[in-house]
């Protein structure tokens, strides 16, 4: 089948309009943009968080790690120099951007008491030292990305 003039003039435009716009740009490479602080995984929250949080929380027993919904809950821990007292984590990842306001993240504490395992309060400033360092953490990791 032979083509027709006009559609040999239209592929011949478009081939030149798409040549022309590939020389824009003035011969510089484009940077890259930085996708990975967002939306780039196959995973359904911010990565660079979710890899914070797990590296943060890598001493204790994980008793849940769901990446697509993002929430990491660790099973009891109790530290060694402390034997009365436990802690259990919650980390929650809430969106897909490296967000402070991403993050939230809950902390139970519990302290033997006459061979029973009682509540007790958590200070604010542990939940608070938490956050702090998986968000740094995870600030560090994109850096490390980007520069490499």
């Amino acid at each position: 089948m032979a083509r027709s003039p006009v559609s040999k003039l239209a592929l011949t435009t478009a081939l030149t309009a798409l040549v022309a716009l590939s020389a824009c740009g003035g011969g510089k490479e484009r940077p890259q943009t930085d996708l990975a602080a967002s939306r780039v995984t196959s995973i359904g929250v911010n990565a660079y968080l979710w890899r914070a949080a797990l590296d943060t929380l890598s001493f204790m027993p994980m008793a849940q790690a769901d990446s697509n919904g993002g929430v990491l809950v660790t099973d009891w821990y109790v530290n060694p120099a402390l034997a009365t007292d436990r802690m259990k984590v919650t980390v929650t990842i809430l969106d897909q951007d490296l967000r402070a306001d991403a993050l939230r993240v809950a902390a139970s504490r519990q302290v033997l008491q006459n061979g029973q395992w009682v509540d007790a309060p958590v200070q604010a400033a542990t939940v608070q030292k938490l956050e702090e360092i998986i968000l740094t953490k995870a600030r560090d990791l994109r850096r490390a990305s980007v520069a490499g």
